[in-house]
């Protein structure tokens, strides 16, 4: 019997020092756990990540904690900018 696995892929465009950012932000949370990477698409950049795990609730609870984290790298980066 072969296992299944669930995967689900979150994008987010914009500048590359931002998505440079972000990415830096996230390497450091359970790395293994997902693979990122930034692609020039037109004009923008976008920073694909990909999240695959063996059931839909370790996929979701990994992609929770990325949302919470690339919030709150965000959130900060626009705090900085106002500045």
């Amino acid at each position: 019997m072969s296992m299944s696995k669930v995967s689900t892929t979150l994008v987010w465009s914009g500048s590359k020092t931002r998505a440079e950012a972000l990415l830096a932000g996230i390497s450091a949370d359970d790395p293994h756990t997902f693979s990122a990477e930034i692609t020039e698409v037109g004009n923008k950049w976008e920073l694909r990540i990909i999240v695959v795990g063996n059931s839909l609730r370790n996929v979701r609870s990994t992609v929770d904690d990325l949302l919470a984290c690339l919030g709150a790298i965000e959130s900060t980066l626009n705090t900085i900018n106002e500045e």
